[in-house]
């Protein structure tokens, strides 16, 4: 079975993304395992020793897959798809670490449709509010 480049690179974002934050949560592992089953990418040797945590992966290395993915030019939707993405993952443990807040500014700030601004910071913050406040609506259900 040939897999998507594009889709293995955006499931090694998610693995450092895991990480972003030194260690990756029991419910971020269920979650990237349960993915990988779900794109077909569970015994993909590349993916291996990361998703089975063989070895770490360091924020700079995150970053580059991110760079990797949405290339030199990335377009709006891309970059709401990736952060859309990774935002499941980080609802998936309910805290949303400091880094794993930094990197989907990041990438609000790559958003050709959004100039840099406050604005931006605002949305980034909304969202992250909008995963707690999901959170907490399940924890009461």
């Amino acid at each position: 079975m040939t897999t998507d480049p594009k889709v293995t690179t955006l499931l090694k974002i998610l693995i450092g993304v895991a990480w972003i934050d030194g260690q990756i949560q029991p419910e971020e592992r269920e979650y990237l395992h349960r993915i990988a089953e779900e794109k077909g990418l569970e015994n993909e040797p590349e993916l291996q020793p990361l998703l089975h945590e063989f070895r770490p992966v360091k924020a700079a290395e995150c970053y580059s897959w991110v760079n990797e993915y949405l290339g030199n030019q990335p377009t709006s939707e891309a970059c709401q798809q990736l952060i859309e993405a990774i935002s499941g993952l980080i609802y998936s443990d309910g805290t949303v670490d400091t880094s794993e807040a930094k990197l989907l500014t990041d990438l609000q700030l790559l958003d050709t449709s959004h100039p840099p601004s406050e604005s931006v910071k605002n949305s980034v913050l909304t969202a992250i509010r909008n995963i707690y406040q999901r959170w907490v609506a399940t924890l009461n259900a």
